[in-house]
Formats: structure tokens, sequence, C-alpha cells
């Protein structure tokens, strides 16, 4: 027997594994699916991560794809499984990015714009002591949003941060649309007070 042969063995009954692996997925056996993402799920990041450029975001887009990847399974035909996932996490991250386009998260940033509207001068938004403040005020803020109460944090991290419109929220809450909004509003005031007792944002004038 040839060395050539005798080498192929191995890759041969990885590919053969790897092929009842997929079938076993695809009728829906959990464990062989779990198989599947752990094998793929480093290329996975790494894609995610060249998109999206933080681990973070990475991490976030590499889950909702591989629930995509869980449900369309059984519709998957012979072919390369690998480049298959991986593209699916391909759009995903590029999803994530359109949504973040779309709707940035406008009201926290609003709310740190406020810090700016007293000031008299009107230096470039690239002067240091501006930017060293901005990233002052989003640490503080990261920090009070880990302080809301469990049901505020949720759609303030869905909507302000994550960028989900209202509507998307309320359905991955399981919650009706004005229940959202309520809890939006009053998660807004609490972090503007924050904001305004630590002298990030202008006090209400006095007369």
């Amino acid at each position: 027997m040839s060395l050539a042969l005798t080498q192929s063995y191995p890759a041969n009954s990885l590919a053969l594994e790897m092929t009842a692996t997929i079938h076993a997925a695809r009728a829906g056996d959990e464990s062989a699916f779990c198989h599947l993402c752990e094998t793929y799920q480093a290329a996975a990041e790494r894609v995610a991560r060249h998109i999206l450029r933080t681990e973070e975001a990475a991490a976030d887009a590499v889950q909702d794809a591989l629930i995509k990847v869980y449900k369309a399974i059984p519709n998957f035909e012979d072919g390369n499984f690998r480049a298959w996932l991986l593209r699916i996490v391909t759009n995903t991250c590029y999803d994530h990015l359109r949504r973040q386009k779309r709707r940035p998260a406008i009201s926290l940033d609003a709310l740190l714009e406020e810090s700016y509207t007293e000031m008299p001068d009107t230096r470039s938004s690239h002067d240091p002591e501006r930017m060293l403040l901005r990233r002052e005020q989003r640490e503080f803020l990261r920090g009070v949003i880990s302080e809301l109460s469990p049901w505020h944090k949720e759609v303030v991290v869905l909507v302000d941060v994550m960028g989900y419109d209202y509507a998307e929220a309320a359905a991955l809450l399981g919650l009706p649309l004005g229940t959202v909004k309520s809890r939006l509003s009053r998660a807004r005031a609490n972090l503007r007070d924050r904001l305004t007792a630590a002298n990030y944002l202008p006090g209400p004038v006095r007369h």
C-alpha cells in the first residue's frame, strides 16, 4: 500500500463522519447540530469580527446566524456545509450593519449631545478635550445602564444600543408595544437624571 493511500484514509474518514453529522442534524438530531456549531464556531467568529470589528458585535451576529442555520438546516442540500454556514454568518453581519446605519443609537447619542448645547464655543468635534469628555460620558453611561432594573435595561439595550425599533423590541421581548415605549421613556428619564447629577448634562435653568 502506498504512503499516499495510507495518508488519505484519515481525511476520508473525517469527511464521511462530517457528512453523517450533517445528515443527522438535518433530521433533527440536536447533539449533531451542536457538534457542527462547535466545529465551525471559530471560523464563524473570525468572519464576523472581520466585518463588524468588535468582539461583542461579532458574538451577537454569530448567535443570530446559528439560530438561522438551525431553522434552515432541514432544507440544506448536499454541498459545502462550511461555505453555506459562513454565507449565513456573512449575511447576518451585513444585516446588523444595515440596521446600525438605518437606526444608530440615536436617543443615547442625542442625550449626550445635550451636554454641548450650553457650550459657547464652536471647537472642532475632534478637539482632544471634547473627545475625552465624550469617552468619559459613554463609560459612565454604560455603567448607569448596567445598574438599571432588568425590565428597563433590556429595552434600552435593544432599542438604544442595538438599534432595534419599538416593534422589533416588543416582538423580541414578547411585550405590548405600549409597554416597551413606556419602559423606555422611564429608563431614558432615569439615565438623564443620572447624567445631570454627574454634571454630564446641564441641569434645569432656575429663575
